[in-house]
């Protein structure tokens, strides 16, 4: 819980951050760069294999 000291609000970082860290953001960067890749290729074979 935050707690006021001398008018200044005092949180530890998971309150700061108002989040558990967890594996999610890291499959969410692996799913991101995947379909980057997997649709980079597609354009890649469709406009620029000769």
């Amino acid at each position: 819980m935050a707690i006021k000291k001398h008018g200044v609000i005092i949180e530890t970082p998971t309150e700061a951050r108002q989040a558990e860290p967890g594996p999610s953001i890291l499959l969410l960067l692996v799913v991101s760069v995947s379909i980057a890749v997997i649709a980079m290729a597609i354009v890649w074979f469709v406009f620029f294999r000769t």
